[in-house]
């Protein structure tokens, strides 16, 4: 594409930061220009700073005679907005023929215009951040690399998990927000779907945070994982039809784990439940909540894990009616937030059992992340990079591939994982 190659990114938010300072980085080298767009122009412009090429743009995404216009001036749109918002940009990015990334599962409205997006010659790539995204590519490469030489799959398990660093971690959950709370308080409520032992399993909702298994983590030590969404769904897509184990979980440490257990049973994550909070502390709301759902908090480690949340606090909450999951939401986002200079840590681990002329092998590949600080997060380096990094890859027609996609092919997790090499995010195989 020519040197006046125009990205644009919609979404300012957590995630957002080092993808932003990728593609400033990025535009500068090639003389491409990028436009931010998010409803918060002051967020976007802390982030841009004194950055030359990227321009930051003031847009309520439901108007759409805006939105259309942004996107009709780009060549590789990058959406960063909640998931239920990308559809609004796949139709207009269909329409006016730009490709499309984004971090989210491919959903129903996004798989109803695959037809048409191939038909037009576009790359739409979902599912191109960390969890889904990179676990994608490091997993292919290993799995390719056993197929190639006739090695056969028998067991697949892959662990990821926003964590806080074992520096900053410092109250009972031993977790702090590094990304969208929403997505922290609605974990797990679409239950699990997996296969163990050639037997599918599933679990439902209430159970996801029971008897979570654990892993040790090289350098690290022993973590949790619950497992996460429909992973049968990817078993013909990694071509691992005849492995007996097909597993994708979620990393957590073992205490946030059971009391997460009882935030569930307790009906803190609920939409549908509705409470006037004019008149209501948030300590009332737990305590109230804890006695509707006849909750025991056991053992000491729940104790502290609720009185951390405010279970004594006399804090009022004054946010007329609200859901449960909304008031929770406010809870976490100031009790488990990073404080300014704090790390959080991305962990992944993939676990691979195979056999090669007739003899058992295990690959075992990890990688763990740190963020610079509460600003730089590792989350928003293994979310963000990815994304930034096709879009530079597509604008240089090195990524050819057409349709509705998630980076599961060499063409994408090569070029990809080589230059999140030299980024810093690295597998070790053991």
């Amino acid at each position: 594409m020519s040197s006046s190659s125009q990205i644009l990114l919609f979404g300012a938010g957590k995630s957002a930061t080092v993808l932003i300072q990728y593609l400033a980085k990025k535009c500068a080298q090639n003389q491409w220009n990028c436009t931010i767009a998010d409803i918060d122009l002051a967020s976007i412009q802390a982030k841009i700073g004194n950055s030359h090429n990227l321009y930051a743009k003031s847009i309520d995404i439901n108007d759409e005679n805006a939105r259309k216009s942004l996107i009709d001036q780009a060549d590789v749109v990058i959406s960063l907005l909640p998931p239920v918002l990308h559809r609004l940009v796949a139709i207009d990015c269909l329409l006016l023929k730009k490709h499309l990334l984004t971090a989210s599962y491919i959903d129903d409205s996004m798989k109803s215009m695959e037809k048409d997006i191939e038909k037009a010659g576009l790359l739409f790539l979902c599912e191109m951040g960390l969890d889904p995204g990179i676990d994608h590519m490091s997993a292919m490469k290993i799995i390719h690399e056993i197929h190639e030489k006739n090695g056969v799959i028998h067991s697949f398990k892959s662990h990821c998990g926003g964590l806080v660093a074992p520096e900053n971690d410092t109250n009972p959950w031993h977790y702090k927000i590094s990304w969208n709370p929403r997505n922290i308080v609605t974990a797990g409520k679409s239950g699990a779907k997996y296969k163990e032992n050639n037997q599918i399993i599933q679990k439902e909702y209430s159970s996801i945070f029971s008897n979570c298994g654990e892993v040790d983590i090289k350098g690290l030590g022993k973590l949790a994982y619950y497992p996460n969404r429909d992973s049968v769904s990817y078993i013909d897509l990694y071509d691992l039809k005849n492995a007996a184990t097909f597993i994708r979980t979620t990393l957590r440490y073992t205490d946030f784990c059971t009391g997460w257990e009882k935030i569930i049973a307790a009906g803190l994550t609920s939409d549908e439940e509705i409470i006037n909070t004019e008149e209501l502390s948030y300590g009332r709301f737990l305590r109230d909540q804890i006695s509707a759902k006849k909750i025991t908090l056991d053992t000491h480690l729940l104790e502290q894990q609720f009185d951390f949340l405010g279970l004594y606090s006399n804090k009022s909450i004054h946010q007329g009616n609200k859901s449960t999951a909304a008031i929770l939401q406010m809870i976490l986002e100031d009790t488990l937030k990073l404080e300014h200079g704090e790390k959080d840590m991305v962990v992944m681990l993939h676990e691979i059992e195979y056999t090669l002329n007739n003899t058992n092998y295990q690959i075992n590949s990890s990688l763990i992340v740190k963020g610079n600080n509460d600003i730089e997060t590792a989350m928003a380096k293994t979310v963000g990079l990815p994304l930034g990094i096709a879009a530079t890859l597509i604008l240089q027609n090195k990524i050819a591939i057409r349709g509705l996609n998630i980076p599961i092919t060499k063409e994408i997790y090569i070029p990809v994982l080589k230059e999140l090499e030299s980024e810093g995010i690295i597998f070790e195989e053991y």
